[in-house]
Order: structure tokens, then sequence, then C-alpha cells
């Protein structure tokens, strides 16, 4: 979340469905946030990343990879 933050990121955490929801630069980025590539999503969440048709959407197992997803805003 501070790294985020500190890269200009607008960061709410709201646990469900998904940890975070991000704005940047005029674009929308709800992440779930996951220890490492071994963790697995919740059934609900299973469910919600088969079914959004919303803003991008996307699961970050680190901070430089929570970065490396906003930047595609730019």
């Amino acid at each position: 979340v501070q790294a985020l933050r500190d890269a200009g990121a607008t960061v709410w955490i709201i646990e469900l469905p998904v940890d975070l929801l991000v704005g940047y630069k005029n674009h929308t980025f709800l992440m779930e946030c996951k220890a490492n590539t071994k963790k697995r999503l919740t059934t609900l969440q299973s469910d919600f990343f088969a079914h959004w048709t919303g803003g991008t959407l996307c699961r970050v197992d680190s901070p430089q990879a929570a970065l490396e997803m906003i930047r595609t805003a730019e």
C-alpha cells in the first residue's frame, strides 16, 4: 500500500471482493494481494475474477508487481 501511495496512487483497502481499490492517472485497478504466487484465491475471489467486466483486475504478489501494474496506465 505504501509503495503505491508513494508512487502517487490513491489506495483504499476494501478487503472484499479483493484487497485494494487503486486509482492512478485516471485509471482504476482492483488488486488482490497474495504473499506469493503459490497462495490460492478464495472461492469468492475466483468467481469474481471469472465474471468481472469492469476496470483492470489483477493479482499481485509484491510491491514491485503492484507498481508494474499501475505503470500500465502511463
